[in-house]
């Protein structure tokens, strides 16, 4: 009888026993399933960082988006031209290279230099000789010994010797002003050397017609854009630009519409227009592939937030909400366009809501995780 009962005790201590473990084992998940549905409070130390934006309601302004290029502002643009014949014997700058107004840019050895410098010294030659006769003359004259005629012709003499003297002179300067056969080649202007097109050796002519170097200050520079048949409607002068590269990626350039083509290129069948754009910093390089943003104002107000506030997560647009106090939740909202830093907003946020518009992402998976 005793054996029967320290069986049904032993059996129910054991039941007790599973029965406070699945009891613990269910407060535990319990728990756990608490702590993971915790909503997530932004830390004081992160909400100090962060950059928020107020939505707010706007003008609406639709923007087309053309390809083009970058280029050189050819009304700031001088290329220089052989002024002699003769041998390249010292180049002294490279392509890219900045250059100063009158620098030295290469050495040009020439024959035609050394005629110049030697019609020079045959001027000045005939004028000491010619002054010379002009003197005798004088004196032969007051001793009755030459007639005023003879004065004349030597006054002419040394008229011809001094204006032959002063056209030597002009056509030296003309061609740099150098006694020793040579020809100076200096830049006419400050900027920089974007063509060359000689090296130490080179034999260059007058008569050839090729530019030995080009100089452009890029101080500002010129963005073609390719303008479709579709859309040649909505571009007119003066119409603002944003203007963005491969290089610089965020960066926007503002610039207008300086001229327009009026034809279409018959190979692309685009129409060109070209966009001035200042570039104090000469961060656009001629060559450089762009986009050309051109905005059209419409008659209607949008909502509208940062750019930088946008996050794409499975095919759609969400933005992080800040409600005050670390509190912030995610949105998701419909995009209607996009124009440079502004976002145009179709549904999903009211005027007034503040916005997250720096490490949002962060924020974003925090708040998903």
């Amino acid at each position: 009888m005793r054996s029967k009962f320290l069986v049904k005790a032993s059996t129910f201590a054991i039941i007790l026993a599973l029965f406070s473990v699945a009891m613990q084992s269910c407060n535990g998940e319990k728990k756990q399933v608490v702590e993971t549905t915790r909503k997530y409070v932004i830390p004081d130390t992160l909400l100090k960082t962060l950059q928020f934006d107020t939505v707010r309601t706007i003008p609406l302004i639709s923007s087309i988006t053309f390809t083009g290029m970058v280029d050189f502002n050819q009304d700031n643009q001088v290329s220089v031209f052989p002024q002699v014949s003769g041998n390249v014997s010292d180049v002294k700058v490279q392509l890219g290279d900045y250059v100063t107004a009158g620098q030295t840019l290469a050495v040009v050895k020439s024959s035609e230099m050394a005629g110049y410098s030697n019609n020079l010294i045959v001027a000045q030659t005939n004028v000491t000789s010619t002054k010379k006769q002009l003197d005798a003359a004088n004196d032969l004259f007051k001793s009755g010994l030459a007639s005023s005629l003879d004065v004349s012709v030597a006054q002419t003499n040394y008229d011809q010797a001094l204006a032959q003297l002063e056209m030597s002179k002009r056509v030296l300067k003309i061609n740099g002003d150098n006694t020793k056969g040579e020809w100076v080649v200096r830049a006419p202007v400050s900027g920089f050397i974007v063509q060359k097109s000689i090296t130490n050796g080179t034999t260059i002519r007058t008569d050839n017609g090729n530019n030995i170097f080009t100089i452009s200050d890029l101080k500002n520079v010129w963005v073609w854009a390719n303008v479709y048949e579709s859309n040649i409607g909505s571009i007119h002068m003066g119409d603002e630009v944003s203007v963005t590269t491969l290089s610089y990626p965020g960066r926007v350039f503002k610039g207008k519409v300086d001229k327009i083509l009026n034809a279409l290129d018959p190979a692309t069948k685009v129409m060109k227009v070209r966009v001035v754009i200042p570039n104090p910093n000469y961060e656009l390089k001629p060559q450089m592939f762009a986009s050309i943003i051109i905005a059209n104002p419409e008659n209607t107000n949008a909502i509208s937030v940062s750019s930088k506030a946008l996050i794409y997560d499975n095919s759609r647009y969400y933005v992080v909400v800040y409600n005050g106090k670390g509190d912030a939740s995610i949105t998701p909202v419909e995009v209607l366009n996009t124009l440079g830093d502004k976002t145009y907003i179709k549904s999903g946020v009211k005027d007034g809501d503040r916005v997250i518009s720096s490490q949002a992402i962060q924020i974003y998976g925090e708040l998903n995780s």
